[in-house]
């Protein structure tokens, strides 16, 4: 009985609001309007809901105008159309309409509707902010922050992301936890940055739950815990965070902190990778190409691999360039090798311009050029690369692509065999046997001083 007295109510109530409605009344409208919106006590009508929605707006109602361009920019009882969403925003937000005024903001902002202007979306920000909104104050911290549309001020950045963390804006407490993380306009602080970050995870905001799992992972305000860490990397995993999902492939591959499940790691890295995440791309490619997790498919693993390299990913195109070369999931084109390690080498990768240099001498995929030989192996050998300081001191040695240089040579040979070059150590006692003993102490020295330059680099894996 009591639902059959609630529904005639409502009924009753949607009948006076539809006579007041026709005689006029612009709250009746609006009202009818959301009745019909919603599907509250009569069927649900999108267009009857418009129709009404505009007999308000038309007679000034700032509410009625604010839902009524919303209509309008997501085509919902009629055509989308944002020139005309931005028309009722403006009337709304010209008369204080605070929620209109953020949209109206937003409108600017993305260039819908209007022509963009970040002055403009943060002038409109400023005043819902004023208001209170924790939305817009959210957005001006983000100005701020960005150096959007207003000079970059991490000091009033904190201050906006404050006054709407406090009034629980989920988006305001994760920009406050990561101005703490980074000492943006506050001394850095992890323990502070956690708690901001728990605050925003507990309302399922993903980035958050994947930041607080990690903090834990890393120990960063708080002791590091395996456990708790994998727990908010899956909440946020599972509302299909990307970077969440590559974090618990890479836990579960290397079994650090929890039992290694390749299986598992692999599920993971293919969400993500599917997702576009560039380094997850890769990582799948590795499993595919070493059967881990999955049963072992060079086609597969030159997929995705390509997929991370044409993201420009130096790693995963040094890999493309090598599967090329050897005919690894795909026909052996060794000119497609040499365009994937330059992709690789032009971006520093070692290896990559190691093996470059290797086409170049051999005239494996491009016309034979040993000077350009010698230019690539100096470039990795520079970095440290073992295998292209064993080249580069062939090269010297033997006068392939530049001057021969016994002393060069030597010196490259003795840092490549330090290096556990097996070979490089047998060829650097035959260069030896060719230089005096005084040549050889300069070839020492040259080596010694190149350590000293090159002390701080980390030699690549």
């Amino acid at each position: 009985m009591k639902n059959q007295s609630s529904a005639r109510a409502g009924y009753d109530t949607f009948l006076w609001y539809r006579e007041a409605a026709e005689r006029g009344n612009p709250y009746a409208q609006f009202n009818l309007a959301l009745v019909y919106k919603k599907g509250q006590d009569v069927a649900r009508d999108e267009v009857r809901a418009f129709y009404w929605m505009l007999k308000a707006a038309q007679q000034g109602l700032a509410f009625a105008q604010n839902h009524l361009g919303v209509m309008y920019y997501n085509g919902r009882g009629v055509a989308s159309n944002d020139k005309e969403a931005v028309r009722w925003f403006r009337a709304a937000a010209l008369q204080g309409e605070v929620s209109a005024q953020q949209n109206l903001g937003q409108m600017y902002k993305k260039g819908r509707g209007v022509a963009r202007n970040d002055e403009t979306a943060v002038s409109w920000f400023y005043r819902a902010s004023e208001q209170g909104v924790a939305s817009a104050q959210t957005l001006l911290g983000e100005a701020y922050v960005h150096g959007t549309g207003v000079r970059r001020n991490y000091p009033l950045a904190l201050a906006w992301f404050r006054k709407a963390a406090l009034q629980n804006d989920a988006s305001a407490q994760l920009n406050l936890g990561l101005m703490y993380k980074h000492g943006h306009g506050v001394a850095r602080n992890d323990a502070q940055a956690l708690a901001w970050f728990k605050q925003a995870a507990a309302q399922e905001c993903a980035v958050a739950q994947r930041l607080v799992g990690v903090a834990y992972a890393e120990g960063q305000g708080v002791p590091a815990d395996p456990l708790r860490a994998y727990a908010w990397l899956v909440r946020a995993a599972e509302q299909e965070d990307a970077d969440a999902q590559f974090n618990l492939g890479i836990m579960l591959a290397n079994g650090k902190g929890v039992e290694r499940d390749d299986e598992l790691a692999f599920t993971w890295y293919r969400r993500a990778a599917e997702s576009g995440h560039m380094l997850a791309q890769y990582n799948l490619g590795g499993m595919y190409a070493r059967g881990r997790g999955v049963a072992r498919d060079d086609q597969r693993a030159l997929e995705w691999y390509r997929m991370a390299a044409e993201q420009g990913a130096p790693n995963a195109q040094f890999n493309v360039g090598v599967m090329y070369a050897n005919g690894h999931g795909a026909p052996k084109d060794e000119a497609r090798a040499v365009a994937w390690y330059r992709c690789a080498a032009e971006q520093g990768d070692a290896s990559a311009q190691n093996n470059l240099g290797v086409m170049y001498a051999n005239g494996l995929g491009v016309e034979r050029d040993e000077e350009v030989a010698v230019s690539w192996y100096g470039k990795a050998a520079e970095q440290g690369h073992a295998l292209a300081q064993f080249n580069l001191g062939g090269m010297y040695g033997s006068g392939r692509g530049v001057a021969r240089d016994d002393q060069k040579s030597c010196m490259w040979l003795t840092l490549a065999a330090e290096a556990a070059e097996l070979a490089a150590a047998s060829n650097r006692k035959n260069a030896e046997l060719d230089l005096t003993p005084q040549a050889r102490a300069v070839a020492a020295a040259s080596a010694q001083r190149w350590r000293a330059a090159h002390a701080t680099r980390a030699r690549p894996l």
